[in-house]
């Protein structure tokens, strides 16, 4: 967690006030490059990062098999998820709002990499937990339309539910054959001294979250 980071350039705020946390986060880091900053638009797209120019940097997940290059995403109480293969030759990371998440974010990433997924690894970062993760019907009934088995990840709490986005990942993953997956057990939401969380706190910081080869 990274003060400095309140306001986020991808929340509509000036680039320019950005740059300046940015480069402390880079230098407090230790990173081995400056880490590629996507555009984060809650959709399924993956970034690939080859060191070529790409045409737009609107996508919620970047993968690469370059050492030294730096996939990077930004959350506040959506899921952030890392990715390597068991021989360290590919990594990615995953921005997973429950939009991007129904929609396929996690599989399109999984689909990047070379590496069979039975030999991928899966990390879940911190996001909002299924206790404070509250939903109207329309969000249980988008994620049904794609698989029955969400159903389980689902509790009715009044009118509304509570949702388990650490659950649906698993699901999601499981669907593509991902069997190694870990963390999943924090909650932006209530871990006030540790986490930001938009829903609590009504403001815009961020957690950064980095993976990348040696």
């Amino acid at each position: 967690r990274y003060d400095s980071l309140k306001r986020g350039a991808q929340c509509g705020d000036n680039p320019e006030h950005e740059e300046e946390p940015r480069k402390r986060l880079f230098a407090a880091g230790n990173l081995p490059s400056k880490p590629v900053w996507r555009e984060q638009v809650h959709g399924k797209n993956v970034l690939r990062l080859t060191g070529e120019p790409y045409a737009s940097n609107r996508a919620d997940a970047s993968y690469s098999n370059t050492p030294g290059t730096v996939c990077a995403v930004m959350t506040a109480d959506c899921l952030p998820v890392l990715f390597c293969n068991r021989e360290g030759t590919e990594v990615a990371a995953a921005h997973a709002g429950w939009r991007g998440l129904c929609e396929g974010v996690l599989e399109e990433t999984v689909t990047c990499f070379a590496d069979k997924p039975e030999n991928i690894i899966a990390w879940l970062g911190p996001a909002i937990g299924p206790t404070a993760f509250e939903v109207g019907p329309e969000v249980r009934d988008a994620f049904l339309a794609k698989d029955a088995q969400a159903d389980s990840a689902f509790l009715p709490h009044g009118e509304k539910f509570l949702a388990d986005i650490y659950q649906l990942a698993r699901q999601r993953l499981a669907n593509t054959g991902v069997e190694h997956v870990y963390g999943g057990d924090r909650c932006t939401f209530s871990e006030s001294e540790t986490f930001f969380s938009y829903r609590r706190d009504k403001t815009t910081g961020r957690m950064a979250s980095f993976i990348w080869l040696i």
